[in-house]
């Protein structure tokens, strides 16, 4: 196979990867997409942009039909965006996993998204604010587990469970709090589903925990780790 590269938001900033085929060669960061291609010594072959060209109405499939744009999905209702690096990483699950059926919570810095999978299509998606608000209200990355169970048995009460986590000077109640009401919100996603949970090693611990603690079985999978068969599926359509 030849050259290409590829080049994207990971939702922590721009980057870029060389590739021979689904080998990644080179790679290079920048504060965005553009910047990190340009940081590339490598500069041959095709680009396939990530997060570029008209986003997909859900439900679709997960590979696009051609290799020069990733774009993201919409959604109307209710009404939500997926970006393209989370597509890709959905890619990536897919094709780890091709018979696999289910709903995949994909976290970044600032959201996190549920998607339903099937038949390598995503079907529909259900996003949530909860690692902004987290930041926003000073949370902390550990998580109180008996103030998300009482959130997620009371999410009504959310703003006056914040209240007083915060007068109290709980920080890892806030986080509590905060997530037992996603996941009171997103019981549909998750209730008597195979649930895979893409997020950085360490940053998925709570919420892993409190779904198992419903009965739920969670696969932990890391971003990078589903790069490969990604780029695997993303090369067949470049080349």
């Amino acid at each position: 196979m030849s050259r290409w590269r590829l080049c994207g938001h990971d939702g922590r900033g721009g980057r870029a990867l060389v590739l021979d085929g689904a080998r990644v060669v080179a790679e290079a960061r920048g504060v965005t997409p553009d910047e990190a291609l340009a940081a590339l010594a490598d500069t041959s072959g095709p680009v396939l942009r990530v997060g570029e060209g008209m986003a997909a109405r859900l439900p679709a499939p997960l590979l696009p039909e051609s290799g020069k744009t990733l774009p993201g999905f919409t959604q109307d209702t209710p009404a939500d965006v997926l970006d393209g690096w989370t597509r890709l990483l959905l890619i990536g699950l897919s094709d780890a996993q091709p018979d696999w059926d289910g709903v995949a919570c994909v976290l970044t810095p600032t959201l996190a998204h549920w998607v339903h999978l099937s038949a390598r299509e995503a079907v529909s998606c259900l996003s949530f604010l909860t690692p902004r608000l987290v930041t926003a209200l000073g949370g902390a990355e550990g998580v109180d587990m008996d103030a998300l169970a009482d959130s997620l048995s009371r999410p009504e009460r959310l703003a006056a469970h914040l209240r007083a986590a915060e007068v109290s000077n709980r920080p890892a109640a806030l986080t509590g709090h905060l997530l037992g009401a996603e996941l009171a919100a997103a019981r549909p996603y998750w209730l008597g589903q195979s649930l895979a949970l893409i997020a950085p090693a360490g940053a998925a611990s709570g919420r892993a925990a409190a779904l198992e603690a419903q009965g739920v079985p969670v696969a932990c999978h890391d971003p990078d780790a589903l790069l490969p068969p990604a780029l695997a599926a993303l090369a067949r359509l470049v080349a």
